[in-house]
């Protein structure tokens, strides 16, 4: 769900929260992180990117500055909403009825409700933690009006069904555009809709129907699409047509190529069905840039100020050998490069239990978790099965997520355990880490990050490659440290947990901060997903 802004505690803070209190209780300073929008990243640049690594070439290397201070990038494109009032024209006669529910039945009685809609937007926009534009109103009293506004460019629809007989003609009409109805019952003038809209004019979608949807045809107006004064779930759905707007078509470098575990149809379901542009980069490149990167011994130099740089980040502990910080923060700079040279937000890994060990002589563990603190999305094992649903929730949430393996459920307990997961999981504060070894190799720099006892995550579960997902939300109880993979929590799952030992695959989860259940299982739908919410709201 759309949260409301973090309240955290300051970096710089004395006081530490070992002794179990949830420091998302206190009050947040104000010099402490805040989200800056990163949109356009065709116009901008990813991270406006100042890398210049050279496979062929390159005896100094720039390199734009790490810095654990910057504002969590949002690299999805803004979500462009026209929204529209329609309403009709009565005029009074005389010992009959002349109008329907609603007051806003003339221009004079819509020019007012225009003027209350745009403060209302105003309100929503800076409510809003992801990129939103939201279009001038357009007002709508005839078929030939509502055409006219569906010339503009826009994603969706906001329409605010007043009064009048032309809501099938304000619905979005291209397959790839929503519509979310707002109907006023209390906050405002009342709606005739708000008495009407029902199955009378949509009907509800049949499982099957869910199912046509897609990535290129998001179906039609449903119920769901229907809000009744509340603009925090106007505010969510939204959230949740930005994630689709910038999941579908969105593009993933993948070092060492595209896999999916346990299903190998996975990269290609992942590009057919959601239309995923997966860049694959062989481990020569990596060697050939690596060898440039590490000649640089500005590049050098300036990769062992970052690791002192984030080993002095409060709550940090090294339990490793120092030598793979500075190594991590070197590939942190080859994987930059390829995000900029192509124009991605996205990166994964194939082979990172073996291959890349020899090439950068250090893990991937590390840089991935610093990639994901930074605002890009990295991800280890190259596994199409679980990324699409990861990249998805990560544009909902508006946060990094984790990928991770999970456990079998025992009263309603899950532990949930990987080697890359990010400090930052609230896209703002820096969460208690212990730098140690990759497990299964006893090797390189691993992150075993300490999430806040009480924290509510989401989960998200897909069957496989096929379309459909599994959502659960879950409680942290713990951070144990069993001998299994680095970063875990021992998780207490909402609602349902015996329906999910049936349901629980052996592959990877996604988690993130927060309940997000409403906003991922709306997105999944209009992409043709079955969603099962194990966790109700």
């Amino acid at each position: 769900m759309e949260s409301a802004l973090w309240k955290g505690k300051c970096l710089d803070d004395e006081d530490d929260d070992e002794d179990g209190v949830n420091v998302q209780e206190k009050p947040m300073c104000p010099h402490c992180m805040n989200r800056r929008e990163f949109t356009g990243l065709a116009a901008a640049g990813i991270a406006g990117g100042v890398l210049a690594l050279s496979a062929a070439s390159a005896q100094e290397l720039a390199v734009e500055p790490w810095d654990p201070d910057r504002p969590f990038l949002v690299t999805g494109k803004p979500l462009r909403v026209q929204p529209i009032l329609m309403h009709a024209r009565y005029s009074p006669r005389p010992k009959t009825s002349w109008r329907s529910w609603s007051c806003i039945v003339n221009d004079a009685a819509a020019a007012e409700e225009v003027e209350r809609i745009e403060g209302e937007l105003k309100a929503l926009k800076a409510q809003a933690t992801f990129p939103i534009e939201f279009l001038p109103i357009a007002k709508v009293t005839s078929r030939a009006e509502a055409e006219a506004v569906h010339k503009a460019d826009f994603d969706v629809v906001l329409l605010y069904a007043a009064s009048g007989g032309n809501l099938h003609d304000c619905f979005a009409k291209a397959p790839t555009r929503d519509t979310v109805l707002f109907l006023r019952h209390r906050n405002g003038p009342t709606y005739y809709y708000y008495e009407s809209f029902g199955r009378r004019f949509v009907q509800p979608l049949t499982p099957e129907q869910v199912r046509q949807n897609s990535a290129k045809n998001h179906g039609p107006v449903t119920l769901d699409d229907a809000v009744v004064d509340d603009y925090g779930d106007v505010l969510w759905r939204l959230r949740a047509l930005y994630g689709v707007r910038n999941f579908v078509g969105s593009r993933i470098v993948a070092l060492g190529g595209a896999q999916g575990k346990w299903d190998g149809k996975a990269p290609a379901v992942a590009r057919e069905r959601y239309g995923m542009e997966i860049i694959e980069v062989g481990y020569d490149a990596l060697a050939a840039q690596l060898k440039v990167a590490l000649a640089d011994a500005k590049l050098r130099a300036q990769a062992d100020a970052w690791a002192k740089r984030y080993l002095a980040i409060r709550r940090t502990k090294l339990e490793a050998e120092r030598e793979h910080i500075p190594l991590a923060f070197i590939l942190y700079a080859v994987f930059k490069n390829w995000l900029r040279e192509h124009n991605a937000p996205a990166f994964t890994i194939n082979a990172c239990m073996g291959t890349v060990m020899n090439v950068a002589n250090t893990t991937a563990c590390l840089t991935l978790s610093l990639l994901n603190d930074e605002g890009y999305m990295a991800f280890c094992e190259s596994d199409f099965v679980i990324i699409p649903a990861g990249i998805l929730l990560h544009y909902v949430a508006g946060t990094p997520v984790f990928l991770h393996n999970s456990t079998f459920p025992h009263k309603a307990m899950v532990t949930c355990a990987h080697c890359t997961a990010p400090r930052r999981m609230d896209g703002k504060r820096y969460e208690p880490v212990r730098i140690v070894t990759h497990y299964e190799s006893d090797f390189g720099a691993a992150p075993k990050v300490e999430m806040p006892i009480g924290q509510r995550v989401t989960f998200v579960d897909p069957e496989y490659s096929t379309p459909r997902w599994l959502g659960m939300r879950g409680i942290v109880r713990d951070n144990p440290f069993y001998d299994i993979c680095r970063s875990q929590q021992d998780v207490e799952i909402e609602g349902d947990w015996r329906r999910l030992i049936p349901e629980a695959r052996d592959s990877h989860w996604m988690m993130a901060y927060g309940d997000h259940l409403a906003p991922v299982g709306y997105a999944a739908r209009k992409l043709g997903i079955e969603w099962i919410p194990l966790s109700e709201a």
